[in-house]
């Protein structure tokens, strides 16, 4: 049972293999630290979101906002720091724990009121979105010094590989919900939640405490990413991040995780990242792909996970109907 817990990790693990080797015999320079670090710059944004994402969808959930969240704490960042002239450290503190209270408000009215996380969080995304149209509908540019040291900061690498400070914060956000999901009291919650809310509340977990901090977290993580997006583009614009929702939630069901929820791993997400990542790389350095061939891939990846995941679910009940 455990072999097939991990069988959809090892297969993306495989496959992320598998690109990487295809691009290597293929192009030179494909297998080098530039392309590696590259893929995680080029990345952080959406791996944090999905960070948070797994944590929803590992409970039963979903959140569909942080796209518009990510829009919403760059516009936010961008008038904070320009017209305002706060500093962006100072701009980020106010930032990050409104954030986590739009998403603690969805998750109580999800846990309070009975509603369908769909629903909730599909409303949370129109507003967040409205809002920062409202704010502003043209790009408003970031022009501060603490962003040119932020871009110069990072470790320089052999090959040509440079981690940027971006990069770095990815890193150590990844480590960071790494702990929580696997090696903490909340994580368990989080396990039990999408297993069986009913049998977790019985057994003595804080379900309502747990879902409002799930999407509390979800949305500090997806404002953490938009604040990683506006140093890319030196701007808060509010129709950034359009679908990336959908991303997050392609990269999670390929890294493994169930959508029914209580089965997945954040390695499995990252890996679910770096190979969406790598497939857009394939085809840069192919050169003679459209870039859509990129969504055709993944949407045949996730009509190949889901069905995975569909053949694991019936094989464990057909075991448990056994055992009973």
């Amino acid at each position: 049972m455990m072999s097939r817990t991990y069988l959809p990790l090892w297969i993306t693990f495989a496959l992320v293999l598998l690109m990487f080797a295809a691009g290597a015999s293929q192009f030179d320079g494909f297998a080098s630290l530039r392309v590696v670090t590259n893929l995680i710059s080029d990345n952080a944004f959406l791996l944090v979101t999905a960070l948070g994402m797994t944590l929803v969808i590992l409970s039963g959930g979903i959140d569909l906002s942080v796209g518009s969240v990510i829009a919403l704490s760059g516009v936010a960042a961008a008038l904070l720091i320009g017209p305002y002239q706060w500093h962006p450290l100072l701009a980020f503190a106010l930032i990050l724990p409104c954030a986590a209270l739009f998403g603690a408000g969805m998750g109580a009215l999800i846990q309070y009121y009975q509603l369908q996380p769909f629903i909730v969080t599909l409303a949370g995304m129109f507003l967040a979105r409205g809002v920062a149209t409202l704010w502003s509908e043209e790009s408003i540019a970031i022009e501060h010094p603490f962003y040119d040291a932020v871009a110069e900061f990072g470790l320089e690498l052999p090959d040509g590989g440079w981690l940027g400070a971006t990069s770095l914060l990815t890193i150590a956000l990844v480590l960071l919900m790494l702990v929580l999901t696997h090696y903490s009291r909340f994580g368990s919650y989080i396990y039990a939640l999408g297993g069986n809310s009913q049998s977790a509340q019985l057994m003595g977990v804080p379900v309502a405490r747990t879902t409002i901090l799930l999407y509390a977290t979800s949305s500090m993580l997806a404002a953490m990413a938009g604040i990683i997006f506006s140093f890319y583009t030196y701007s808060g614009y509010a129709l950034a991040a359009v679908g990336v929702e959908l991303d997050a939630i392609a990269a999670v069901v390929i890294g493994g995780t169930l959508l029914t929820g209580g089965s997945g791993f954040i390695i499995g997400t990252v890996l679910g990242v770096v190979l969406m990542g790598l497939i857009q790389t394939y085809i840069n350095f192919d050169g003679s792909l459209s870039s859509w061939w990129s969504k055709i891939v993944i949407g045949g990846l996730l009509f190949f996970f889901i069905a995975l995941q569909k053949l694991l679910s019936r094989s464990w009940q057909q075991k448990a109907g056994g055992k009973a």
